[in-house]
């Protein structure tokens, strides 16, 4: 790997084991075993480094689930969307520094118009990859998928005692379609 990889991954592994408001400079050029100046040169400033490795930890993370998953089943159109949820539930548990910190890089956004736009293009990325697993064309269904990951993923970082299953959310998919 070269120096810009090596400040991406150390990146990433300072995310998960710290957040993005409490990763320095100097943890990432510790890990990273670069220096200060590789980080200027390659990213501009450390918010645009971290902005980065979140946004392929994430990319990442929701693409290994995708790929993951089984082939539609005529038979049970909703068993590949319970799947889905099945494996996400699983990466917010399993990943939760992650998701801990994907939840951090929102809130930046707030105060970052580049980020917001960044995070815009990576939302209607995902969007189109939701479409794409699950909407047979219709983006109607990514939107919805999106919407449903983003409050899923709140519920699971806040109370995960008392968020939804993956059969619960399944449960309540095919309910909303019969009313």
């Amino acid at each position: 790997m070269g120096t810009r990889e090596d400040l991406l991954e150390a990146a990433k592994q300072c995310l998960a084991e710290r957040g993005y408001a409490r990763t320095t400079v100097r943890d990432i050029v510790a890990a990273s075993g670069t220096n200060l100046a590789a980080i200027n040169y390659h990213f501009g400033t450390r918010d645009k480094l971290l902005q980065q490795a979140m946004l392929e930890s994430s990319a990442s993370a929701v693409t290994q689930i995708l790929d993951a998953l089984p082939a539609s089943d005529p038979a049970d159109p909703t068993a590949r969307l319970e799947a889905f949820w099945h494996s996400l539930i699983t990466s917010f548990v399993e990943n939760a520094p992650l998701w801990h910190a994907n939840a951090e890089c929102l809130n930046q956004a707030l105060h970052s118009p580049e980020l917001r736009t960044e995070l815009a293009h990576a939302q209607g990325r995902a969007r189109a990859g939701l479409t794409e697993a699950f909407g047979n064309g219709d983006s109607n269904v990514g939107a919805i998928l999106q919407t449903m990951i983003g409050g899923l993923l709140l519920q699971w970082l806040i109370d995960p005692d008392n968020a939804p299953t993956a059969p619960e959310l399944t449960a309540g998919a095919r309910a909303m379609i019969r009313a």
